[in-house]
């Protein structure tokens, strides 16, 4: 596998384990995560939205077993899960994961681009809003605009709130005349800043915020001496108007690889 690649695979990883960390005991989101074969395994009952119910770096670090993929499609049945995303790389190994994916009814899904950025910083975004980082304060209003954006469970909302208490993520958000606006998460590990959750209030679009909060930790994660930058959406296709795809590109970041993501069929 490309290091690079690797790289981005093992950051967004280390990221949904530690929101996993974050959420430890919340009820009524109760999710479980767990790490087998350096595969990370998500499940949250209490809001079954593929974001948060997932299998990540599946073959990636270590050859995957036919048993871990058995293990995780029961996990999530007793969890009463029916949508949830299994992400794959080309290069996975071994070689009949595919298969064995096939075998447990799990089917390829639009698959999402990850994108690396080029250096140096993002251009000016030129947007009214206030960008912070902040603090404990403003988590529930940065977990709201996430879990609204996404049309993700209320339940998920705390543990969005908790990522502001976490060492290595970084959480901003924009305001408006004082009011909550925009949000976007940074995480960083190993000299790698994943930027994830990036959302709008929808009273507020077309402000520029999703491009501010990109400047934001853009600059934030290269003030800290990353090296490295990485994002993701999901690929480009006919008919959708891809807003968030091309504010990825407009900040500087490229395509980089598709990953395949696979589903219940």
């Amino acid at each position: 596998m490309d290091s690079q690649h690797r790289r981005v695979e093992d950051v967004e990883l280390a990221a949904f384990a530690d929101f996993g960390d974050a959420a430890a005991g919340l009820e009524p989101l109760s999710l479980h995560h767990e790490i087998i074969d350096q595969s990370l395994i998500m499940t949250a009952p209490g809001d079954p939205h593929f974001l948060i119910n997932r299998v990540i770096g599946l073959g990636v670090g270590t050859p995957a077993k036919r048993e871990t993929i058995s293990h995780f499609r029961q996990a999530f049945e007793e969890a009463n899960i029916s949508r949830y995303f299994v992400h794959m790389m080309d290069d996975a190994e071994p070689a009949e994961l595919k298969t064995w994916l096939a075998e447990e009814n799990l089917v390829p899904q639009r698959r999402w681009m990850k994108f690396v950025h080029k250096g140096g910083l993002a251009p000016d975004p030129n947007s009214d809003l206030d960008v912070r980082r902040v603090d404990r304060e403003h988590g529930d209003a940065f977990g709201e605009i996430v879990a609204a954006s996404f049309d993700m469970g209320a339940a998920s909302v705390p543990a969005l709130a908790r990522l502001t208490e976490r060492p290595k993520w970084h959480i901003f958000v924009g305001f408006a005349d004082g009011e909550p606006a925009a949000a976007g998460a940074l995480f960083i590990d190993q000299g790698v800043g994943w930027c994830d959750f990036g959302a709008t209030s929808p009273n507020f679009r077309r402000r520029g915020g999703q491009r501010a909060m990109l400047a934001a930790r853009i600059k934030y994660a290269r003030d800290l001496g990353c090296d490295l930058i990485a994002t993701e959406t999901g690929e480009s296709v006919e008919g959708d108007p891809q807003h968030s795809y091309h504010n990825i590109q407009w900040a500087g970041f490229e395509e980089s690889y598709l990953r395949e993501n696979y589903a219940p069929g």
